[in-house]
């Protein structure tokens, strides 16, 4: 494997493994203010982070590549609101959607087929999450950031029925 294509996967780590840590921290804070449903999307994306980490690190394993596992830093504990939470995580999935067309660009000069079909996947996947939370972002600017319009898109999102979500049968979630 070409030597910046396996150093961009090994940094890749990094966004997927930040992104699930400060989504599960997400998940705590949602649910001490009583969004049960919100908590219960940011646990499942938490998770999704973790597989999509995973994912690259079976590749490269895969391909007798090293593996390096980065440190994570302490996520945030506190955020203003659902909106400003939701907002975070749209940037935080626009960083990993740069971060793969990145690595989807070293692999295309490196005509490195494997990691192609791999980050094409992701592609695809990422293309998904962003629309996910531009969908909850759009209901919480349509419903309101408190009171009833806030609780209806929390139980859309704890019976997973929010229009424009993919069920949790989907692809796999946020990366």
């Amino acid at each position: 494997m070409n030597a910046k294509l396996l150093k961009g996967m090994n940094d890749h780590l990094k966004l997927e493994f930040k992104a699930s840590h400060e989504y599960r921290a997400m998940s705590a804070w949602l649910a001490t203010h009583d969004l049960t449903g919100f908590a219960t999307w940011m646990t499942q994306q938490s998770s999704d982070e973790l597989l999509h980490a995973q994912k690259f690190i079976d590749h490269l394993v895969e391909r007798d590549q090293k593996v390096e596992l980065p440190a994570i830093a302490q996520p945030p504990s506190e955020w203003e609101s659902a909106e400003a939470l939701c907002r975070h995580v749209l940037e935080n999935e626009q960083a990993v959607t740069a971060s793969i067309e990145e690595l989807y660009v070293m692999a295309e000069a490196a005509k490195d087929r494997p990691a192609i079909v791999l980050l094409q996947w992701f592609v695809n996947e990422q293309m998904e999450e962003e629309a996910a939370v531009r969908a909850i972002l759009g209901r919480i600017r349509l419903g309101g950031t408190t009171g009833v319009g806030l609780l209806m898109i929390d139980q859309e999102l704890a019976t997973n029925s929010m229009p424009g979500m993919p069920s949790a049968a989907g692809t796999g979630g946020a990366a």
